[in-house]
């Protein structure tokens, strides 16, 4: 009897289904217990706006003691910066997060904030921050402000038609100030006309595309600089001399970059390539999609960088410098030395073929224990402009070689993009066409098949 009980058709279906349920309890029962212990999630935006950057990652990961962001609103509000502060609490174990309502708690209001509405306030040690804005630029630049609190002054030097920090124009520099501010440098102009001596206080010297010629004073301070441990920023464009844009040669600035083994070229690059072009740039944009593994650039895979009107470099080590390449121009890029001509014979044979070497870091040994020049040579200044700074990752390797000119290495990655507006502007007779074909001519065409099928079926 009990083994036909145990044959019977119900008996294997209770089993099957006593089975089933068994599985999906325990699939359920493992799945929640490693979403509670690894928190994992897929962010589709182009921008990879709900996700932190790699620059709060690198920061929020190197941290060697606890910090705590206290976020201060009505308690029935918290929810509003819940979501970002979880993913600080996320990224390390030593990020801690308070929820404080200052009606509830007066305490709290020793710690002088302004304002008690969704703000946070960043703590580590006995140190702490007021975050700007309720952003991950805002939290991430209190850490910064937090863990770089030694002054860090980058001197852009002027007097020779350099690109101006405070500049707004499209041609200024005024957005790569902010973009320095943001990582909590200081910014301050120099002219080495009046005093041809670099300060003491410039952590980085930048030059920012000078368009006359330098002065051997002027080269000789910047030498001097540099070779007793300084470190400066070289942004130098073609010799051009077409109708009135004219750029001087420049030849003692060049002279000394030569003798450190990066030897600015007195060419033009165009560049050829159709996925410029898909982009909307120009051939006189030089597009840059692939880098070296020098740590400026090693984290720029799959971010593109452009440079308009830009020369190509030869490089090589000397007795006292190393110098490594940071990028090349592409495959599909040629160079002329035609600079007086807007219009370019690209079957010259003359041109020379890319890929072409666009920038590069050099190191200059001082014979002096831990006082390492350093040097950054790019052969176009345009692209930290204001109207280029913003593109793709134009921002970040401005900000990556003056972190590591610095030495602030680990400040070196890719920061938060801003949000992209996806807002969709029509014109009156397109919003009718999208309500026309929303309203009665998809539905239509729905009613339409319906009675086809009908028919047929009948």
């Amino acid at each position: 009897m009990a083994s036909q009980w145990l044959k019977a058709r119900q008996t294997k279906y209770v089993a099957y289904l006593i089975t089933y349920v068994l599985v999906v309890i325990a699939v359920i029962t493992v799945a929640n217990v490693l979403a509670d212990r690894y928190n994992k999630s897929y962010d589709s935006t182009s921008n990879k706006r709900y996700s932190l950057s790699d620059q709060t990652a690198k920061i929020v990961k190197g941290l060697r003691q606890d910090a705590t962001i206290r976020y201060f609103n009505h308690s029935t509000r918290f929810d509003q910066g819940k979501d970002l502060l979880d993913e600080y609490a996320n990224l390390s174990p030593k990020v801690h997060v308070k929820y404080l309502d200052a009606d509830k708690n007066p305490e709290d209001l020793a710690l002088g904030v302004k304002n008690y509405e969704n703000t946070a306030v960043v703590a580590i040690g006995n140190s702490k921050e007021e975050a700007a804005s309720m952003t991950e630029e805002g939290i991430t630049g209190a850490f910064i402000r937090l863990l770089k609190s030694s002054t860090r002054t980058v001197c852009f030097v002027q007097g020779s038609g350099e690109h101006q920090i405070d500049d707004s124009d499209k041609e200024g520099f005024s957005k790569f100030k902010g973009e320095l501010a943001k990582d909590n440098y200081q910014t301050k102009s120099i002219d080495l006309l009046q005093k041809a001596e670099v300060p003491a206080e410039c952590t980085t010297l930048v030059l920012g595309g000078p368009t006359h010629d330098y002065l051997q004073p002027q080269v000789d301070a910047i030498k001097t600089y540099v070779e007793n441990g300084g470190r400066a920023f070289f942004m130098v464009d073609p010799p051009l001399k077409m109708g009135r844009l004219e750029i001087a040669d420049n030849g003692p600035l060049t002279d000394l970059l030569a003798g450190w083994g990066v030897t600015p070229a007195k060419d033009l690059i165009l560049d050829m390539s159709s996925i410029g072009q898909l982009m909307g740039l120009g051939p006189q944009v030089a597009l840059v999609t692939s880098y070296s593994s020098q740590p400026i650039v090693s984290g720029l895979k799959g971010n593109a960088t452009g440079f308009p009107i830009s020369r190509s470099l030869d490089i090589k080590s000397t007795d006292k410098t190393t110098v490594e390449k940071l990028f090349d121009s592409s495959t599909s890029s040629l160079a002329t030395s035609d600079l007086s001509s807007p219009a370019v014979n690209i079957r010259d044979p003359k041109n020379k073929s890319g890929p072409l070497t666009l920038a590069a870091a050099g190191t200059y040994n001082t014979g002096k224990e831990n006082s390492q020049g350093r040097f950054v040579v790019v052969g176009c200044s345009a692209w930290a402009s204001n109207r280029f700074i913003d593109f793709n990752g134009n921002g970040d390797l401005a900000m990556n070689a003056v972190n590591w000119l610095s030495s602030d290495e680990d400040m070196i990655s890719i920061r938060p993009k801003p949000e992209e507006n996806r807002n969709i502007t029509m014109t009156r007779s397109q919003f009718n066409v999208v309500l026309a074909t929303s309203q009665f001519v998809l539905p239509l065409i729905v009613v339409v098949a319906g009675i086809a099928v009908w028919w047929k079926r009948r």
